[in-house]
């Protein structure tokens, strides 16, 4: 016996992982840089602020 109706496929599958990453957009690797990047800007940020003894706002002439 045979069905004449295809077998269904779960809608909430998750998609193929065999598809390629775009080359520009939202990578994997593109945040672990903006991350990293990020965390030195902050690191940066903390240590002018530590040998300074004055914060960004006063140092971009805001205060």
């Amino acid at each position: 016996m045979s069905s004449s109706t295809p077998p269904s496929t779960d809608s909430n599958s998750p998609p193929n992982s065999t598809e390629a990453e775009p080359g520009f957009g939202w990578t994997r690797y593109a945040e672990k840089i903006n991350g990293r990047f990020a965390m030195v800007g902050f690191i940066l940020l903390l240590g002018l602020e530590f040998f300074t003894g004055q914060d960004l706002f006063t140092w971009l002439g805001l205060r």
